[in-house]
Parts: structure tokens; sequence; C-alpha cells
């Protein structure tokens, strides 16, 4: 068995409180309400105490605390002790979670300064190397229980919204490839590559050869297997090296899914590498999730399952990464709504896997991961997080679309 994600630190008890509950813990039950007061949600105690919804229509979800821990904790942090109390089962969801979710996101009004141990530190060449590793290294074979066949970790787009996944996964890649105008003998580096689905389908596609970074050694050694069977080794070389370690000069650099893990602190480093990267006649692509303004990143998130983690504002890419090298952004899109569908999608086929991920891992395990795809599903239906296509190039180069790309 591998470790789980409550290896690192305690987690609560999900034994029901054999005492009542008191006076005092009715209030509190109250305060944690009414940072939701909008929200058709109904709360309840381990005794069956209950404060209905102020709203007046059902509830679409009741949350319950089995223990007095569990209720304490919402009341110092309930964004992270959220996560922490329902992935070890001292707070139970009767009803939809996603549902729940949404109408929480909806709800919530919270708008503090950012404290300072949410601030974004540097994710240094080792740092970025552990973070990677406590997600992307969890196992190919947990992946590949609920992810498409090409293994491909990020947004999918569909065209309609009965694509099957898979459909839809080809569909983002192929996308993404005539964003870029890709032809024939164009040298494209990609940073980020996850399994390698993308650098093989440009290679395969589009005629083109490609260096492929990544810091993770399982998904390094699944992509290298995967270019030897299909033939593609020649025309793909995937690099297992920190994208700041990028050399040489390019027609096309495309991030999927990266920008993320870079972190704030480093955003100007990852301008530097697109800027040396790029011939003069080059462009880009870079794909990610983000906000409408800055914020920081839910701290359970970040503790438990994306370390080091930041969803920029299109305003922190623009000043960090893209004005001070002069980039000229050609195309912007959202395609929040399209990660939704993605996430609907890998929500089920996690479920469906239920007893296999727990057998890999544990209960607790399961539990994060579902609140982890749930809370994200609902994050992009509600509009609390984007995701952001950018294709941009050189300010000087006028080797560039003269409509919009059809994408």
């Amino acid at each position: 068995m591998r470790a789980t994600v409550a290896d690192r630190h305690q987690i609560f008890s999900s034994n029901l409180a054999p005492a009542a509950s008191t006076r005092l813990d009715r209030w509190f039950l109250g305060r944690i309400q009414q940072t939701v007061a909008s929200a058709p949600v109904r709360f309840a105690l381990w005794d069956g105490f209950a404060r209905p919804s102020d709203m007046r229509v059902p509830p679409v979800a009741t949350v319950v605390f089995k223990n007095r821990p569990a209720l304490l904790s919402w009341v110092w942090d309930s964004e992270l002790y959220f996560g922490e109390t329902y992935m070890s089962g001292a707070v139970e969801i009767r009803g939809d979670l996603v549902a729940l979710l949404e109408a929480v996101y909806r709800a919530w009004k919270k708008s503090t300064p950012r404290p300072w141990w949410l601030w974004q530190k540097s994710n240094g060449v080792r740092v970025a190397k552990e973070n990677v590793h406590c997600h992307y290294d969890l196992g190919n074979d947990f992946y590949r229980l609920w992810l498409d066949r090409q293994m491909v970790y990020t947004c999918a787009f569909f065209p309609t919204p009965d694509c099957t996944l898979e459909e839809a996964q080809i569909a983002k890649m192929d996308r993404v490839c005539r964003k870029l105008q890709l032809k024939p003998g164009d040298r494209v580096v990609e940073a980020g590559c996850g399994w390698g689905a993308l650098a093989l389908f440009m290679a395969r596609n589009y005629g083109v050869s490609v260096r492929a970074f990544n810091l993770s050694t399982e998904q390094i050694a699944y992509a290298r297997n995967r270019a030897r069977e299909e033939g593609l080794g020649g025309r793909v070389e995937f690099v297992h090296d920190d994208y700041r370690n990028l050399r040489g000069v390019y027609d096309v650099f495309v991030s999927v899914g990266m920008l993320e893990h870079v972190g704030l602190a480093d955003y100007p480093t990852l301008g530097d590498v697109i800027e040396r990267s790029l011939g003069e006649r080059g462009r880009a692509l870079l794909h990610f999730i983000g906000r409408n303004r800055p914020a920081p990143l839910n701290p359970w998130i970040r503790k438990r399952i994306f370390p080091g983690a930041y969803p920029p504002a299109l305003s922190e890419v623009f000043e960090r990464v893209l004005e001070p090298h002069g980039f000229s952004v050609l195309d912007i899109e959202n395609l929040r709504l399209h990660y939704a569908k993605t996430l609907e999608h890998w929500r089920e086929r996690l479920n469906d896997r239920t007893g296999q991920v727990q057998n890999m891992f544990d209960e607790t395990f399961v539990r994060a991961w579902q609140l982890y795809l749930a809370g994200s599903q609902a994050a992009f239906t509600t509009g609390s997080m984007q995701l952001f296509q950018l294709v941009l190039a050189r300010g000087t180069s006028n080797a560039i679309p003269w409509t919009r790309a059809a994408g």
C-alpha cells in the first residue's frame, strides 16, 4: 500500500460523540451557518439537533458534525477543516456533494487579506520536485483507473456536450495544435508534459519534433515507453528535468497545466524561459487554471492535494510573465465549463472504481479525492475558477494569424 494523504498529519475521529450537544455547541453551529446564510444547506449536530436553511427552498444537502472537535475546527478555519473533517469522516454530507459545494461557493462572502502563511513562496527546483512527487507520482495504475485512454490530466474540450471523454481530450489536443498553427518540421518544446499525450499527438499528427520536460518520475517513464511503442522515439524526447533548465531555440513553446504549479514568485523566471526559447517568429500557448481576481488557493487543497500550487489572475500572468518581454497576446479563451464537464467524467469514473482505489490506498484517500474532484467541478460551474488558454508571440513578429484561429 502506498502512503496516504493522512500520513503526514493526525486527522479527526469519525466516531459519533456520546454526549448530547450543549447550548454552546448549538451557538457555534449557528455561527457556521451564518457564514453561508444564503445557501440552501441544513446544518446538524451528532445528537440530531439541526438548524434549517434560512432560504425558503428545500436544502440541497445536510452537513452533520459527528463530534465537537469537528464542529470547533470549522469555527476556527472552515476553509481548511471542511476538507480535513470530510476526508476523515468526522463530517457527513447527506445529499449531493457537488450541489452542496456549489451552494457554499455562491454564498461564501469572506474577503480578508491573505494571511502570511498563505503567501506564495518560491517553488525552487527541490521544492517543485517534492510537490510533483506528492501528487503526480501516486502511481500510474491509480490515474489509469479514471483518466481517458491517452492519460490526459488537464481540461478536455467538448465540441458537443455528449462527446465521450476520450473524444474530448483528442479534440482538446487538436485545438491546441491548430491554435499554434503547427506545421511539419516545427521544433516544439513542452514544459510540463504529463504522461506525454500531447507531445506524441503533435509529432504523430502534425509532423513536428518535440522536447518535453517533466519532473515526475512515473510520468516520464510511462511517456518514454509510449514513444518507443509508437515508433516516435526519434521525434519526441522526454526530458526528466525542471523547466528552468530548458535550453535551445524553438518555433513553439507550449505549456498545458503547468503554470498553476510554478508559483507566483517564479513567474518572472517562466517569462525568461519562454523569451529565450522562442525564435523570432515563434509562438506559444499557455493553458492554465486561473481566477478573475488574485486570491490564495484553498488551504486544504494546498495541504492535501496540490502543495505549492497557485491559480493566477490574468493580470498576474500579464504583469509578471508577458509584459517584461513585450509578448503580444493573440488569443484568450476561457474553457471553464469544459473543465467542469471534464471533472464530471473523472468523478464518475473514480466513483465507479472506489473499491479498487481503496485497496490501493485507504478510505481516507478515497474521500479526499472525491472531495477534491467535486470541489473543483463546483469551482468551475460557479465561476470561482477559470480555465484560460493564451496564445502569444513576440511583440515584434508579424508571423501571426491574419484572423482569429478557428480552434
